[in-house]
């Protein structure tokens, strides 16, 4: 066995990584005095006992848990494994102590309860809406499946009560909708309403409007969508069927609008590629309808600042 060295532990590697770029850039992006104001009034005291976390440390701590997909016992671990997430969060081990995933639980409740990531999500738009970024003059809606552990094999033998199970094509999902309205101009998500997966999108196409907007953009699941939302002054773009859109000569009139339609309604897709493959949310995290509509609102409200990072960044 080969004797390690008398600088081993205390060396400082010169390659900065991937992930050490990631929390440099939303380090810098994200607004934390804005999102911590929102939070404090809500946050405990702590007049009596051990005197609580920060506030930006357990709210940076809980951004790591949404970007890097970790539970609260592997977010603690983290903690302990990896200088750079200590560093990001502010944290040092021979100061304050690292948070344990009880404290971590009990701030992810605290933003439940509260409704705060939808204030969150509120916060970060201001703030885009300042830089310019969000337009407010069209949206574009569209709802994907999340699913939800359907096992029984749990304390309770059953399956969660809230999710649902529905059929798109030939094959049965078991899970919850994710229901979002995204700015025509920017792609960046303005709302989000989390529903069992057998709620039709029509359903909850009205609650994903500001009210501002001239025209919406959405694909065929969206027909009919006149009976289901009264929105005067609005103009509804709904996609063609594939199957009759198959059938339009090439070159066509149709054919044409129904491919500039398809070209604006594509930037809605980018916020669920962002969710699902950088941040890794594929699968339902907890149990009950709001706990992972909490998760979802901020998933969405850092996907915003994710997207937007290089002109926050270059401004």
């Amino acid at each position: 066995m080969n004797q390690l060295s008398l600088a081993n532990g205390f060396e400082r590697s010169t390659k900065r990584t991937r992930r050490q770029v990631f929390l440099e850039e939303m380090l810098a992006v994200v607004p934390w005095d804005a999102l911590v104001a929102r939070i404090a009034p809500f946050a405990p005291a702590g007049t009596t006992g051990r005197p609580p976390y920060p506030v930006l440390v357990l709210l940076r701590v809980h951004f790591l848990q949404q970007w890097f997909a970790l539970a609260d016992e592997a977010v603690e671990e983290a903690l302990h494994d990896i200088p750079v997430y200590r560093a990001f969060a502010g944290i040092d081990p021979g100061a304050t102590g690292i948070p344990d995933a009880t404290t971590i639980l009990r701030f992810r409740h605290l933003l439940e309860r509260h409704d705060l990531a939808t204030a969150l999500l509120d916060t970060v738009n201001a703030l885009l809406e300042a830089r310019g970024l969000m337009v407010r003059q069209g949206t574009l809606v569209d709802a994907t499946i999340v699913a939800a552990p359907s096992s029984t094999k749990n304390r309770t033998g059953t399956r969660d009560p809230e999710m649902h199970q529905t059929r798109k094509g030939n094959q049965w999902f078991f899970g919850m909708k994710a229901h979002i309205g995204v700015d025509a101009d920017s792609g960046l998500v303005h709302t989000v309403v989390a529903t069992p997966a057998n709620v039709h999108d029509l359903a909850v196409a009205g609650s994903l409007l500001h009210g501002d907007e001239a025209v919406v953009h959405g694909d065929s699941g969206y027909r009919g969508i006149a009976r289901w939302c009264d929105t005067p002054g609005v103009a509804w773009m709904v996609a063609m069927p594939p199957g009759k859109r198959r059938l339009l000569a090439p070159g066509s009139a149709e054919a044409v609008a129904e491919r500039a339609k398809a070209s604006v309604r594509a930037k809605v897709e980018h916020p669920f590629r962002v969710i699902k493959q950088q941040f890794g949310h594929m699968k339902a995290r907890y149990r009950g309808l709001a706990k992972n509509g909490s998760h979802l609102v901020t998933l969405f409200a850092l996907s915003n600042l994710w997207m937007a990072r290089r002109t926050l960044l270059a401004g």
